[in-house]
């Protein structure tokens, strides 16, 4: 038998869904075993690797070569459902990273790992009826351990978890120390989460005031709606690239077009030295919020402090 059939053998061993004792799941839990084509399983490691190292293994061991678009793919179809399962765990030292960030590393749990360096011995059957025996506990245990690292924040009311990073960090920023200074009394009718893009999307709301979306349409990173003044705030959290450019403002004009309410542009950074370093990507006519200075707002150009630029 191959160690691809071997691989998907243990999967459905310990009962992964069928979308994850598939090839590329399969590929993935050797990667992550490093394990090659003559190794035998009780050679069996936990090295740290992001899924670009795991489609490297996989091309270099097994000639098996993965487009670049596929780590998406990867991360969220397999890589997931392994954390859930307790398969593997994430690095320590991506516990800050966003979990879309390149350099988020994974590594097996110390029990998987144990359960399949006895793959095809004599202590095989009894290292499973423990593994299963102990899932749901370990599931539980890695569970909260990813709890820890989670972002808390209360939105609307009703408290969230943002998945951890310094991104979801600032956007907790935006909407707990930025609304209620700037923007009183606002509702958050998006914001979006590196596990999930559409965290909150108050369609009801967005349609109402003119702005329909599709699914393809990219939505700044926090959108507030003031409704006694009628205004809509359009906030991007930048923590690297990415601030309310020309180009990026035209795009959300384009997206609400029909839209009658008055509509404030903000770009959000945590700190003054990322500010300086992008003020020339900023379009005229927009807003900056710093994190670390909270009480004050920069207004690019124009007659106002702060307003709608229509």
């Amino acid at each position: 038998m191959s160690k691809l059939e071997e691989s998907k053998g243990i999967l459905s061993a310990i009962g992964m869904p069928s979308q994850q004792t598939n090839d590329r799941s399969a590929y993935v839990l050797l990667a992550l075993a490093d394990i090659k084509v003559s190794d035998p399983w009780t050679r069996a490691k936990k090295p740290e690797r992001r899924i670009v190292d795991m489609m490297n293994f996989m091309s270099q061991h097994y000639g098996k070569v993965y487009k670049p678009n596929t780590r998406e793919t990867i991360r969220k179809d397999t890589i997931h459902q392994f954390v859930d399962g307790a398969v593997a765990e994430r690095n320590t030292n991506s516990i800050d990273r966003p979990t879309n960030s390149p350099k988020y590393s994974y590594c097996l749990t110390d029990e998987m790992l144990e359960l399949i360096k006895t793959y095809g011995t004599r202590g095989w059957q009894r290292t499973l009826k423990k593994f299963i025996s102990k899932q749901g506990t370990l599931i539980d245990k890695y569970s909260q351990l990813r709890d820890i690292a989670r972002v808390p924040v209360v939105v609307n009311g009703q408290e969230f978890n943002f998945s951890p990073g310094e991104h979801n960090t600032l956007q907790k920023a935006i909407i707990e120390e930025f609304a209620p200074r700037f923007a009183k009394g606002a509702e958050v009718i998006y914001v979006g989460d590196a596990e999930n893009k559409d965290l909150i999307k108050n369609r009801e709301v967005l349609e109402s005031i003119g702005v329909i979306i599709t699914d393809h349409d990219k939505l700044p990173d926090v959108v507030l709606y003031l409704s006694d003044k009628n205004w809509l705030y359009f906030i991007e959290a930048v923590t690297s690239a990415g601030p309310i450019s020309v180009k990026r403002m035209r795009e959300i004009e384009d997206m609400t077009a029909g839209c009658a309410a008055g509509r404030i542009y903000v770009t959000a950074f945590p700190d003054g030295k990322l500010y300086k370093r992008l003020i020339d990507q900023l379009a005229w006519e927009t807003e900056v919020w710093i994190e670390e200075n909270p009480d004050h707002m920069i207004h690019l150009n124009g007659d106002k402090f702060i307003g709608p630029r229509n």
